[in-house]
């Protein structure tokens, strides 16, 4: 480059990759919200280098940002840098230097133009985090067809971690540890709960993934919890040890007695909609009868819960004999267990029932 050319210089460390340099630089926060991006928004997706921004993430991300003042973590951000650029050492070994970049480049953003606009938005309420840092692996711009495929190849085995891994790493939702509390803490759940998938295979010796146990245990304190979590989680825990001892398949598959598959085939107690189901009609039981809650659950072993079954599930829980698991599924589950204990139904619960039904007749 030029070096009369008006420029700006931050420090960086240089590498190797490829059989081409790149640069790693560390910016302050200030830095990052105030250089100049690329906007590629208006242009068509075959001529952009990224995806478009996707304003409706920005604020989650920000109020991470905002939430975790002492702890959040972000990786690095990837930018291609569309002119030539020098890079003066300052060691001997030529790794350590100063990278000069002429005022008139454009950077693109390859990798983190989310988490950019995020820092952007809580700046705006956080002005004192600026001084934060954050990595930024700089890259030469060759040209649009390269700019792709590195967009292509970073996000080709970015692999999101599945639900329930996400929640067991999780310490900060009051309703992941509460889930976790439950699970762990239990003699009768600790051994039949998949802490990692979020999706049982076949042959999976569990009967539930901790993101199923966590949307019950959700439903289940809804308007209930009171903030103490140890508190929270014994009751919860409570609820759902009683429950299991009314389907003793569950024992036997916890006890090695019977393959977990063997169950999860032939009844649907045995699946994540099943147990959200629960959830919402314990708690609709909690608040009815919360003296005598227990004796009521009785009525359970007289749900005829075989999948083949079809009168009472198909079109509630199942299609076609294939579990579903939508919001109305859910509800038209959670119909039968509150009918089962002689609880009543809500508006909303009495609309989509007639609806079934209506629906049924038709068949």
């Amino acid at each position: 480059m030029d070096p009369t050319e008006p420029h700006f210089s931050f420090p960086v460390i240089r590498g190797l990759q490829a059989r081409r340099e790149y640069y790693v630089a560390m910016w302050t926060l200030r830095n990052l919200s105030k250089i100049s991006i690329y906007d590629e928004d208006e242009v068509p997706a075959e001529m952009r280098a990224q995806r478009t921004l996707n304003s409706a993430r920005i604020p989650e991300i920000a109020d991470y940002i905002l939430d975790n003042p002492e702890d959040y973590v972000f990786s690095a951000l990837t930018v291609s840098i569309d002119s030539e650029v020098a890079f003066e050492k300052m060691d001997e070994q030529g790794k350590l230097g100063m990278l000069r970049v002429p005022m008139g480049a454009r950077f693109i953003i390859n990798d983190g133009q989310h988490r950019r606009a995020a820092i952007k938005a809580a700046l705006d309420q956080r002005p004192e985090l600026g001084h934060e840092t954050i990595a930024i692996v700089f890259f030469l711009d060759f040209g649009l067809q390269r700019s792709q495929q590195m967009f292509s190849d970073l996000n080709r085995h970015a692999i999101r971690p599945s639900r329930s891994l996400g929640l067991l790493y999780d310490h900060r939702s009051e309703k992941a540890k509460l889930a976790k509390l439950v699970v762990f803490e239990s003699d009768k759940f600790r051994d039949i709960v998949e802490t990692e998938r979020t999706s049982l295979a076949k042959r999976s010796r569990k009967l539930f993934t901790l993101s199923a146990f966590y949307n019950a245990c959700a439903d289940l304190l809804a308007g209930l919890a009171t903030g103490n979590l140890s508190e929270d989680a014994r009751r919860a825990r409570e609820f759902w040890e009683e429950v299991a001892d009314h389907f003793p398949s569950w024992a036997q598959v916890r006890e090695d007695r019977m393959p977990a598959s063997e169950i999860r085939e032939g009844y649907l107690h045995s699946h994540g909609i099943a147990l959200q189901a629960l959830g919402k009609a314990g708690n609709a039981l909690l608040v009815e009868r919360p003296k005598d809650w227990r004796k009521s659950l009785a009525a359970l072993e007289k749900i005829d819960w075989s999948r083949k079954n079809s009168k009472v599930w198909e079109g509630r829980a199942m299609n076609l004999g294939v579990v579903q698991k939508k919001t109305s599924n859910i509800v038209l589950t959670t119909n039968v267990i509150k009918q089962a204990l002689g609880l009543s139904l809500t508006e909303e619960e009495r609309e989509l029932e007639q609806a079934h039904n209506k629906e049924k007749r038709r068949r």
